[in-house]
Parts: C-alpha cells; sequence; structure tokens
C-alpha cells in the first residue's frame, strides 16, 4: 500500500473576508473530490482571507497512478480562475 499525500498552496488576491474564502475554498474542494476522488481538507492559514494550504491525500498500490493524479490536480488547480497557484509538495510512504 502507498500513500501520496500533495500539499498545495493557493492565493486569492480578491478575496476581503473569510466568507469570500470560504466560497472559493468550498468549490475548489468539491470540484477536486468529484473528479479526481482524493480526500482534499484545508490544512493550514484558516483565519487567513487570502492563502488557502490544502492537504490531499489517495491510496493505491502503485506510485505511477498517484503521480500522475496529483499532476493532473496541479494542473487543474494552475487553471483555476480565481485561485492563483504558489507552490505544491507531493510525498510517497
Amino acid at each position: 500500500m502507498i500513500v501520496g499525500t500533495l500539499r498545495v498552496r493557493l492565493l486569492l488576491r480578491e478575496a476581503r473576508t473569510l466568507k469570500d474564502k470560504r466560497q472559493v475554498l468550498q468549490s475548489i474542494k468539491d470540484r477536486l473530490r468529484q473528479s479526481f476522488n482524493v480526500s482534499v481538507a484545508e490544512i493550514e492559514a484558516q483565519d487567513n482571507p487570502r492563502s488557502i494550504v490544502l492537504g490531499l491525500a489517495i491510496v493505491c498500490n502503485e506510485a505511477n497512478p498517484i503521480k500522475q493524479t496529483f499532476s493532473e490536480i496541479v494542473n487543474s488547480l494552475k487553471a483555476h480562475p480565481i485561485a492563483e497557484f504558489v507552490d505544491d509538495e507531493m510525498e510517497l510512504i
């Protein structure tokens, strides 16, 4: 069993309140869950309206499907119209 984790940082330049952030955040989380079948949660910066830090996890019996899925997720987030992609960190355990 291989567990893959991905930490993604996003920037919301237009968000002024936590309510603005929650709207975008919920949309991103729902889309990632539905499109990629991953576990996703906000793991840091909950009180900062301009910063989103997401933690994603996948369990699989091989590393390649995990790497491919995370690559697709990163590409999807880079193309997001509102949230600006900052960086990502992937780990396989």
